[in-house]
């Protein structure tokens, strides 16, 4: 953001789009040559690190068995919904702050362009480091047995969605700009326990079909990109400060909602029908074992969870 402000400032709003346009076709090269299928696929891993992932996460074989997903079971899963909900949830305070936040500082609290974009990367930069933090702490909690992983990710999920609704309604009534910046800040920020929650909760719940159900919840979660922009843009008309406190009202009110949601459906526990037992064999001529990849018809295993 502090870049963009400067480029749109100096150079003008479509150098932003050819920098970073730039910046993703390198990273997208770099992608090409690197990344692997599965971790078994890549040429460099060693057999200790490969046992630590597949014993951690599962073994990743629908590429070579042709497994079909259990789609039936996963969609009428309520965990699965909880993860949706709330990936809805976090991306709608997420975006409607990544796009509006520095019309807000303009607007509202009178910053010119550079400058907003500044202030508007704080609360990313407070993101950034509170999604390690908060994963090492629930980590630890868990690894601890302090708490279960069902309530370790209700709890950080819960919290922080909480945490960020009370922030963004003091923002929305803040007098002072040192206060607003503070409350927006330190909302965001909290964003990141929510993210040690729903994000990584689709490898409790099913590790074989992980992704599928974080593509699933991620399609969901896209939509506020498109909806939120467009509401505030009917909403704050005139650009008063009144205007921008529906909007605020709005992202809370969503928060809320998911934390809801997520705190009676979401589960920490492997699901019926992600349950099995195989084993694979290593590049460097090991075998790995997981409990937890599905390997079974998926058609049985929707007969038997109807």
């Amino acid at each position: 953001m502090p870049l963009s402000g400067l480029l749109a400032r100096d150079v003008g709003w479509t150098s932003v789009f050819y920098v970073f346009g730039t910046v993703a076709i390198l990273w997208f090269v770099g992608w090409w040559f690197l990344i692997s299928d599965t971790p078994s696929d890549h040429p460099t891993i060693s057999h200790l690190e490969l046992n630590y992932i597949q014993d951690s996460i599962g073994v990743s074989v629908p590429q070579q068995q042709r497994v079909r997903p259990p789609w039936k079971s996963v969609l009428t899963s309520l965990p699965v919904w909880a993860i949706v909900v709330a990936h809805f949830s976090e991306n709608w305070g997420f975006y409607t702050m990544l796009t509006s936040l520095p019309t807000f500082f303009k607007q509202v609290l009178g910053f010119d362009l550079f400058k907003a974009g500044l202030l508007s990367a704080l609360p990313y930069i407070m993101m950034a480091c509170s999604v390690a933090i908060g994963g090492q702490i629930l980590d630890y909690l868990r690894s601890n047995a302090y708490l279960s992983t069902t309530r370790a990710r209700k709890l950080f999920n819960v919290s922080g969605f909480i945490l960020q609704a009370v922030f963004m309604i003091s923002t929305a009534y803040s007098k002072h700009t040192a206060v607003a910046v503070a409350c927006l800040t330190i909302g965001v920020g909290f964003g990141g326990f929510a993210w040690s929650g729903f994000s990584v909760n689709p490898l409790d719940i099913a590790p074989q079909y992980a992704s599928i159900i974080f593509g699933l919840s991620n399609t969901f979660a896209t939509l506020p990109g498109i909806i939120s922009p467009s509401i505030t843009g009917a909403i704050v008309s005139h650009q008063t400060a009144s205007e921008w406190q529906v909007i605020f009202y709005i992202a809370a009110a969503v928060y809320l909602f998911g934390a809801v949601v997520y705190g009676i459906l979401a589960s920490g526990e492997l699901q019926p029908w992600a349950e099995t037992s195989e084993y694979i064999v290593c590049p460097s001529g090991g075998s790995a074992h997981t409990s937890t990849t599905e390997l079974a018809d998926p058609s049985e295993t929707d007969k038997a969870n109807p």
